[in-house]
């Protein structure tokens, strides 16, 4: 398929989400005149983990000091709030509460205070009274306020990115087969029969991203293991003023049921997180056989069910009960009731997976020849975008 001199851009980006497009908008920032073309299979952008997150623009506390979470999240949350504030982007300064409901989460409380500590973020430290000041309904023995925490609209970001990139963003645009030659360039195409060439290829797929590096010859070394995660809207939002969020378990990235007032003012409970029978399963009753398969053929998914199938358990139990779901939302807001919450709509988390089973912590960005591939990037990947997509770019001009 590749063709020399016969390039439609410079650099290919496969996925629209907002990932994808801070790529797109930090090549053509910092390289003017750069061509960039976008594809996105979907009708428009930001339609799976962009679009269906709680909007929170993340402090960064909870990642390892050093780690790329950490300091992109850090650096992240500021930009995201000038961005939105520089384009009338809808969003807000919200500041959080991390509730400890139980003695021993008191330890791993206080550590998280040393960590925001670490990664150069403002907590306050509470005690039940002073907890109660700033959510009159939540209960919890003691707690952290983080003020830099916010809210935003993640789907308008994107779309602005897109605008503002300067890039061919291409819509409706699937990725069925991708060749790729070190002395000529890469040749993707699509599937309605288009073929787009380009001098280096970014790999921005989200939770296709391990299937696109492998259609482009790279072994990614990890494969994506989707988890959904359930969300309910709260019937009485008034119960909550701003973000509530318990004590992570640190042996897991996910933080487990919080309760999130967005900036249409309604109040998200959850996320759960289960193994969801396709990528994009954003229900039970959403199921690829290829897909699944696939999952299961990976020797890293056995064996991290075999080191975390009670944490599993109970979230499955979460998610097949709407009274367990509702218990767990009780140990932070105890007027709760079954009542209160109504379904809304789930997301996938695109969870790396190495062979050995280790969840990948970390954003993970590996290069091949003429590609740079962005194999892990959940959350708060959405809060860190600006800067990935900065890092992502600095590694194409460089491969340019």
């Amino acid at each position: 398929m590749v063709r020399a001199a016969a390039y439609d851009c410079d650099v290919l980006v496969i996925g629209g989400g907002i990932v994808g497009l801070s790529t797109a908008y930090a090549i053509t920032r910092a390289a003017p005149g750069t061509r960039v073309t976008v594809l996105e299979k979907e009708p428009g952008p930001a339609r799976h983990q962009t679009g269906r997150n709680s909007g929170v623009i993340h402090s960064g506390i909870y990642y390892r000091p050093g780690s790329l979470k950490a300091r992109y999240a850090v650096r992240g949350a500021a930009e995201m709030i000038k961005f939105c504030a520089e384009y009338g982007i809808a969003h807000e300064v919200t500041g959080k509460l991390i509730v400890a409901t139980e003695r021993d989460e008191l330890p791993r409380l206080h550590a998280l205070v040393q960590r925001g500590r670490e990664n150069g973020i403002p907590v306050r430290e509470l005690g039940p009274a002073q907890i109660a000041e700033y959510e009159p309904e939540v209960r919890g023995l003691a707690a952290i306020q983080v003020g830099t925490t916010g809210i935003c609209d993640y789907g308008s970001v994107a779309a602005r990115l897109a605008d503002a990139s300067g890039a061919d963003v291409r819509y409706g645009a699937e990725v069925v087969r991708i060749d790729r030659r070190p002395e000529l360039g890469v040749a993707v195409a699509t599937a309605d029969g288009s073929v787009v060439r380009g001098k280096v290829l970014v790999n921005c797929a989200g939770l296709h991203c391990d299937r696109v590096a492998m259609l482009a010859g790279d072994d990614p070394g990890m494969r994506i293991v989707p988890f959904r995660g359930e969300y309910f809207d709260l019937v009485r939002p008034e119960l909550v003023r701003g973000l509530v969020y318990p004590v992570p378990d640190p042996a897991f990235p996910f933080l487990g049921v919080h309760l999130t007032r967005g900036i249409g003012g309604g109040v998200h409970v959850g996320p759960n997180a289960v193994p969801a029978l396709a990528r994009e399963g954003y229900g039970w009753g959403v199921v690829r056989p290829l897909e699944v398969a696939g999952t299961l053929g990976w020797p890293g998914a056995w064996r991290m069910a075999g080191r975390h199938w009670r944490y599993g358990a109970g979230e499955f139990r979460r998610s097949l009960s709407k009274g367990a779901f509702t218990a767990a939302v009780r140990r932070l807001l105890p007027a709760v009731t079954p009542d209160d919450l109504v379904p809304a709509a789930a997301g996938v988390r695109a969870q790396a997976v190495l062979r050995d089973g280790a969840l990948v912590d970390d954003f993970l960005i590996r290069e091949g020849v003429r590609a740079v591939h962005v194999l892990n990037a959940p959350s708060p990947a959405a809060t860190a975008s600006l800067p990935i997509g900065r890092e992502v770019a600095r590694r194409v001009l460089a491969a340019l």
